[in-house]
């Protein structure tokens, strides 16, 4: 037997008052606007009536503190597993716009030459092949049941753009995965599909701040 869902969640908003990129920089916790939105996240698990038995969290701050109601919400552990990090940046710890930001310093010009790996840091392949290698881990590790793994935007998106069969490569700015948003995959004859989206944390976008990754 396997599971019946994988739930893919990405993390609430970050404290960031200095707007910078935060990537996999050690620290960044979620915000009290972050924490009020992982608990959304877990009430709309708890409300689906899911039977999740499992739930595991990329190891970073944020997407800890994320997991964290889900895994109360169903009286289980919280396990981590690496492979659904952020991925590398040479932006980390840099404010991308504005006046002194990182677009504007040609000495970081070089890093930009092909969004299409991209340059700045870790293949959309590699990242793509590890979440999906961490789903199918996820998926066969237990016998009934959903999974739910928190992670990041540019991860789950690179899980969405796969299993979609589209283009890695892609603007970041038409990515459809909102703080502490919910993106489900199932198996659908041969391989995996994914089988719903949702914002259950919609109601605090407007006031949210989003600036973590490129």
């Amino acid at each position: 037997m396997v599971a019946s869902q994988v739930h893919l969640v990405r993390h609430g908003e970050v404290f960031n008052p200095q707007g910078v990129l935060y990537g996999r920089l050690p620290n960044y916790r979620l915000s009290e606007l972050g924490a009020q939105m992982a608990e959304s996240a877990a009430a709309e698990l708890l409300t689906r009536g899911r039977p999740v038995v499992r739930v595991i969290a990329s190891p970073l701050q944020r997407a800890q503190e994320s997991a964290a109601p889900i895994a109360r919400a169903f009286s289980l552990a919280l396990d981590t597993d690496e492979r659904i990090i952020e991925p590398t940046n040479h932006f980390e710890g840099k404010r991308m716009r504005g006046q002194g930001g990182a677009l504007r310093d040609v000495r970081n010009w070089p890093f930009l030459v092909n969004p299409l790996r991209p340059s700045w840091g870790e293949p959309f392949r590699l990242v793509a092949d590890r979440m999906l290698a961490a789903i199918d881990d996820a998926w066969n590790s237990v016998d009934d049941g959903d999974v739910v793994l928190v992670s990041h935007q540019l991860p789950i998106w690179m899980v969405h753009r796969a299993l979609a069969h589209e283009r890695l490569a892609h603007d970041p700015r038409t990515r459809r995965c909102a703080l502490s948003s919910i993106t489900t995959v199932s198996w659908r004859g041969d391989r995996f599909e994914e089988t719903a989206y949702s914002s259950p944390a919609a109601h605090l976008q407007g006031s949210a701040t989003d600036v973590g990754a490129i």
